[in-house]
């Protein structure tokens, strides 16, 4: 690790919100010699950091009022980001504030006014910009180096932290818009997202957001906090070359450069690929970076990299997509049978259809536009998602769960507790002809109890998925796969173990959530340990 910049002069800062992000904040003021006072719900954990770091335990109005303290950083929950940063402000003070800005573009447009105003520094926490990565890569971009950009996408992706003041597009999507804004330079004119409320009803766990750009640019965010294992990947595509960012790699390849080229030959496409070229970087931490130039458009007055401007562009992005999410769920399905006889127990929405001789079980529900074929035969319990086409003769176990966009087509059979991503594929034949009828020549796929299948991932048929696998999104199945296994990849490969609750198994093969105790038989067989009651 290189040596880090230094604070220009010594600003008194006050950290309000010492949790899981704020107390990184408390850090690296204290290491740059400005950190004054720390505030927190918890006064436990305000002394302890206020004594680790040597500074003081306050209370929020004691903080906005002296006079000393010149700027205050604003790491609480979201929902109090704008009250905060507005008292802050209105006290005189500059003041920095994690992402979001606000809840609400209004709020938003209001700190930029004040900030404004009364002549303070509003800046949001949009850490990846002032990441050495993110950096070059604006810079290859500026020289050309790309040619101009076609498509960005950015997958932000882990297994939690999971939120109720805030949906997964709030929480993880602010760092990627931000970024794509600055490489495209202009706002969207049309943003669409579709979501995914698996752990409670109104809080989305999983959103695909897409933008398009009025210079012809395209791009899309992929965010979860219910994937198997960790990604924070953005992907630049241009018309002379390709970049990847990504921050799980080592320093050395975080940021590779791809000369792809695409050549026309006879009047088709063709690719010339090239190898992978890592970019050399200056290793640094992007947050001191980040607070250091906080620190520095204080001290000499200068508009901020990520300024409240940036946030509320971001912000208007976030409420756009946040509206496209309502815009899908549309109204409330109605309850009871879908003519008050055919399925009792069950919901079917009024653009759903049901076929004749289809079963479904009490419990379940068909949501808007999806199509149930005849011969389907569905549990219990089953929650079909938005536009989901299911038969002709398919079974569907207890407690499966299909997200929108889905086809489960005839051949495909799903054990109980079956988890399906949305617009994840099952194929029914192997080479598929439009002029050509093959209907003779579907192949059976098997989905065994409580798998679990991710977004965009394919299933090619004739294959069967053993109990409990994970396969991670995007993933491309080609053959059978054991039981646990976590598989990512095209085609898809083992990666690792995930437990019956979908926990990523670590090397004791103990689940984290459970305690459930697992052992590998071969490098493809793991089985659970059953302790000998007697």
């Amino acid at each position: 690790m290189s040596d880090q910049p230094a604070a220009p002069q010594r600003t008194p800062v006050a950290v309000v919100g010492c949790g899981y992000w704020g107390k990184n904040l408390v850090r690296n003021f204290a290491e740059l010699g400005v950190l004054s006072a720390v505030c927190d719900a918890s006064e436990t954990v305000a002394k302890g950091l206020a004594e680790l770091h040597q500074a003081a335990a306050r209370a929020w109005r004691e903080i906005v009022a002296d006079p000393e303290i010149q700027a205050i950083a604003i790491a609480a929950p979201a929902a109090q980001h704008g009250r905060l940063a507005r008292e802050a402000l209105e006290a005189g003070k500059h003041v920095f504030v994690e992402k979001p800005l606000a809840l609400n573009l209004d709020e938003g447009e209001q700190l930029c006014e004040l900030a404004a105003q009364r002549g303070r520094r509003l800046m949001v926490g949009h850490l990846l910009q002032y990441h050495p990565a993110f950096l070059k890569l604006r810079d290859l971009i500026d020289q050309g180096v790309l040619g101009r950009i076609q498509y960005i996408y950015s997958n932000r992706l882990n297994l939690g932290k999971f939120r109720r003041e805030e949906d997964i597009l709030w929480s993880f999507a602010p760092h990627d818009i931000s970024m794509i804004l600055a490489l495209v330079g202009a706002e969207p004119n049309q943003v669409t997202a579709q979501g995914a409320y698996y752990l409670h009803d109104s809080i989305a766990d999983v959103t695909t957001t897409h933008l398009a750009f009025p210079g012809g640019q395209r791009a899309h965010i992929f965010v979860s906090w219910l994937h198997p294992f960790k990604e924070q990947k953005l992907i630049v595509v241009g018309d002379n070359a390709m970049a990847v960012f990504d921050d799980g790699e080592p320093w050395g390849s975080k940021l590779r450069l791809y000369p792809h080229r695409i050549e026309w030959r006879h009047g088709m496409p063709v690719p010339s690929k090239a190898n992978a070229e890592p970019v050399a970087l200056d290793e640094a931490e992007p947050l001191k970076m980040e607070l250091v130039h906080f620190l520095d458009s204080v001290a000499n007055g200068t508009v901020p990299r990520t300024d409240g401007q940036e946030g509320l562009r971001v912000l208007r992005v976030l409420q756009a997509a946040a509206q496209s999410l309502r815009d899908a769920a549309g109204p409330e399905p109605r309850s009871g049978p879908s003519d008050g006889t055919r399925f009792p127990g069950v919901t079917v929405h009024d653009s759903a259809y049901v076929d004749e001789g289809v079963e479904i079980g009490p419990g379940t529900k068909v949501w808007h536009y999806s199509h149930i074929l005849p011969g389907c035969r569905i549990g219990r319990g089953v929650i079909v998602g938005q536009n989901v086409m299911i038969g002709p003769d398919v079974e569907i176990g207890d407690r499966c769960k299909i997200q929108n966009n889905v086809s489960v087509y005839k051949g495909v059979t799903l054990e109980e507790g079956v988890f399906c991503g949305p617009s994840c594929v099952f194929t029914n034949v192997m080479t598929p002809r439009a002029e050509v009828e093959r209907k003779d020549e579907f192949r059976p796929t098997l989905v065994r109890r409580g798998a679990t299948i991710g977004a965009n991932a394919t299933i090619v048929c004739g294959v069967t998925l053993g109990e409990y696998c994970f396969i991670g999104a995007g993933a491309v199945v080609t053959r059978d796969v054991p039981p646990f296994a976590v598989m990512t990849g095209v085609p898809a490969r083992r990666v690792g173990w995930a437990s019956h609750a979908g926990e990523r198994l670590g090397p004791d093969l103990v689940c984290p959530r459970t305690g459930r105790r697992y052992q590998e038989k071969n490098q493809e067989q793991l089985e659970e340990i059953i302790d000998d009651p007697s």
